[in-house]
C-alpha cells in the first residue's frame, strides 16, 4: 500500500443476507457488507504502522475522485461539497449484531475489536450520522463527472 501499487481502496458493499451467502459456492452471491467497517479496517493498518493517515485519505478519498473525475469531491477545499467522516482514534468497539447498521444484519467483522470509531458523517455538508443515529432529512447531492 505504501509503494502506490494500489491506486484506490474501496468496497463493493454487497449486503446479501446470511442465508444467501450460506448457499453452496456456485449459488452464493459474491461480495459482502463492508462499507460500514472499511475505514475502521484501514485505521487498524494505520495503528499497526503499515500505512499513514495521509495515505488512507489519498487512497479512499482523493484518488477515487481523481480516477472517476468526480467534480468538487474527494478533498477538503473551499467550494467543494463537504463529504467528511469524523473519527475518534482512541475509541475502541467490538462489532456485534446490535451495532451493525447493514439491513442484511450481519458483518464478516462480527467479533472484531476495532481501535477507532466513526462518530460523525457529513454528506454534501449535511450531518447525516452522529454517534449511532441517522438523520435522513437531508440527502446527498447527485455526483457530477467531468468527463468529455
Amino acid at each position: 500500500m505504501l509503494d502506490d501499487h494500489l491506486d484506490i481502496i474501496a468496497t463493493d458493499h454487497a449486503p446479501h443476507t446470511i442465508e444467501e451467502k450460506s448457499q453452496n459456492y456456485w449459488k452464493a452471491p459474491s461480495g459482502g457488507p463492508l462499507v460500514q467497517h472499511s475505514l475502521n479496517a484501514m485505521l487498524e493498518f494505520y495503528k499497526q504502522g503499515k500505512i499513514s493517515l495521509e495515505k488512507v485519505v489519498e487512497k479512499m478519498c482523493h484518488n477515487p475522485a481523481i480516477c472517476f473525475q468526480i467534480e468538487k469531491r474527494g478533498y477538503i477545499r473551499e467550494g467543494y461539497w463537504a463529504d467528511l467522516v469524523l473519527v475518534d482514534l482512541e475509541a475502541s468497539y467490538e462489532v456485534a449484531k446490535n451495532n451493525i447498521l447493514y439491513q442484511c444484519g450481519w458483518s464478516p467483522f462480527e467479533g472484531v475489536n476495532f481501535h477507532s470509531k466513526v462518530t460523525h458523517t457529513l454528506v454534501s455538508g449535511n450531518l447525516v450520522y452522529e454517534e449511532g443515529k441517522f438523520d435522513e432529512s437531508n440527502y446527498g447531492k447527485r455526483l457530477s463527472f467531468n468527463r468529455i
